[in-house]
């Protein structure tokens, strides 16, 4: 199976030759990263929302390295 053709809920990602976990994949983000890279390629008919979400996960990030110098 060629999971890389197929998508469930929808085709959004599948419009582009490079997909969000391809991003992810080549720069080894964590968990928080891969999901704002995600929500900020999202084309599924709320950028808004979508990029509010990328923010929440920014502001997650951000959050840990509050007491990191």
């Amino acid at each position: 199976m060629d999971v890389k053709s197929q998508q469930v809920g929808g085709d959004h990602y599948l419009k582009n030759n490079i997909q969000p976990w391809d991003i992810v994949d080549e720069w080894d983000l964590c968990f928080y990263s891969g999901n704002a890279i995600k929500y900020i390629l999202r084309d599924k008919g709320n950028k808004k929302e979508d990029l509010l979400k990328a923010i929440h996960y920014l502001e997650k990030m951000v959050n840990d390295l509050e007491g990191i110098k």
